[in-house]
């Protein structure tokens, strides 16, 4: 009988420490990478302006690595094109969840395609961590796995007309790229607006490409505004702003996302005066340790230092903060309480606030204009 018992009690232990060798969670999860899966355009129009927000990510990632990553274990980024297209976004975010075992989301970049994969994100229940896009319309309610780093284009709004309003400029025109991205912010410039005592004079969709710059800045010009606000991004900004100085003639201020070092260089002096409203620190000077960081890995992959390559790496920086705090049995679920619970923190420079009730992290917005030889006035 004692022999029996015991063999009982043997055969229990084992099935106790195989169950819990196969948990979902457990064991598993604390072997190999760690992989964060990511879709955007790496081809297409907006493609080029997009590729040293994805280089910077990868400094980020070998940077985060070669310091031990999340308790010994390394942090992999597998990055999807979607060519800017919502429906091939969501296929290949089922990919990175389902083939590649993607315990994170990050760095969607298009209004659209975010709006999208959230209904997916409840299914899978893997959460989305920063996001290039800062439309309002997607924090409107509350996600439980959405969460993002970066301010949101109303803020940035606000921050530009406020400017404005200070300077005496109240009449303001806007143009706005004719898709889902640019038809969703004109409604935030309109109530803004509105709230700041300002006027919206006058306002016209551009095509991506921005084939229609001339006849979109003859539009607006029209009814004499004071200045403009830019709704687009990519390589649009060249013709708009070449067509704004010959028809206009006024202030022309543009969203983060539209800040290309690439398109500065194109326009050379013609970009003298353009603003720019900024959701990251100050990259250009090694005041913090953020941005010391930064410099430091800048100048060992050799590439001259930009606000292009800081986009990705300082949002970046702030997901593998939220990794490593999670620890090298990290899961969708514990990296969610995670976030949840972390408060305010701080990498260095770019402070961040999370709570179970408040999935956006941060509301900074600053203001750049580009000064003679492309030089960014802070």
């Amino acid at each position: 009988m004692s022999n029996l018992i015991r063999r009982r009690e043997t055969l229990t232990g084992l099935g106790a420490l195989l169950a819990g060798a196969w948990a979902p969670g457990q064991a598993l999860a604390q072997t190999g990478d760690i992989v964060i899966g990511q879709s955007a355009h790496l081809t297409g129009p907006l493609a080029p302006s997009f590729k040293p927000v994805i280089r910077g990510q990868q400094l980020a990632i070998e940077e985060f690595n070669r310091k031990g990553g999340a308790g010994g274990r390394k942090v992999r980024l597998v990055t999807l094109d979607d060519a800017y297209d919502p429906k091939r976004c969501v296929e290949n975010v089922n990919t990175l969840i389902d083939k590649e075992g993607a315990t994170v989301l990050y760095g969607l970049a298009s209004t659209a395609n975010v709006g999208a994969v959230l209904p997916l994100l409840l299914d899978k229940k893997v959460p989305l961590v920063g996001v290039y896009t800062g439309a309002p319309a997607l924090r409107a309610k509350q996600h439980p796995y959405f969460f993002t780093t970066m301010a949101s284009y109303r803020d940035e709004i606000v921050q530009m007309v406020k400017n404005l309003s200070t300077v005496g400029r109240t009449k303001i025109a806007v143009a706005y790229h004719n898709s889902p991205f640019g038809q969703l912010m004109l409604p935030v410039v309109e109530e803004v607006c509105k709230e700041a005592g300002t006027t919206l004079v006058a306002k016209a969709p551009l095509d991506i490409p921005g084939n229609e710059s001339v006849s979109v800045a003859q539009t607006l010009a029209a009814s004499t505004p004071q200045a403009v606000i830019f709704l687009a991004f990519g390589p649009a900004l060249i013709p708009f702003v070449k067509a704004t100085r010959a028809h206009l003639g006024v202030p022309l201020y543009a969203l983060s996302i539209s800040n290309s070092r690439q398109l500065i260089e194109a326009l050379g002096e013609e970009s003298r005066g353009l603003a720019f409203t900024r959701v990251v620190p100050y990259a250009l000077r090694a005041t913090t340790q953020l941005t010391k960081d930064y410099a430091a890995v800048m100048e060992k992959a050799k590439i001259p230092i930009d606000f292009d390559h800081f986009f990705g790496y300082s949002n970046l920086r702030v997901l593998l903060e939220m990794i490593k705090r999670a620890g090298k049995g990290v899961t969708p679920q514990s990296l969610v309480t995670t976030i949840e619970g972390m408060g305010k923190f701080d990498i260095g420079g770019f402070p961040q606030q999370f709570g179970p009730q408040n999935h956006h992290g941060s509301t900074f917005v600053d203001l750049l204009i580009v000064g003679p030889g492309g030089r960014y006035i802070h």
